[in-house]
């Protein structure tokens, strides 16, 4: 088991061998979830894209044609 630290800001290093096992870089956000018996840390940002999407999605009119290639733009971000 690994152990970190938490300094007077709150803040927590995550294990070299843990970043590395889960691809996690610099900048990269993550999101805490309280579980019963403690806390789990995920990356966010896929939550946060899919999300962003299903919103989009809600509120897009189904009468307009939405292909493939646009729905994969905005899977990507490549459309806001």
């Amino acid at each position: 088991m690994k152990t970190s630290t938490m300094t007077v800001k709150g803040q927590v290093t995550v294990p070299k061998e843990l970043r590395d096992a889960f691809g996690w870089k610099v900048g990269d956000e993550v999101a805490f979830l309280r579980e019963k018996d403690g806390v789990k840390i995920v990356r966010a940002e896929r939550q946060r894209q899919g999300r962003a999407i299903v919103e989009r999605l809600k509120g897009a009119s189904w009468n307009r044609k939405l292909t493939t290639d646009r729905l994969m733009a905005m899977t990507r971000g490549e459309e806001r």
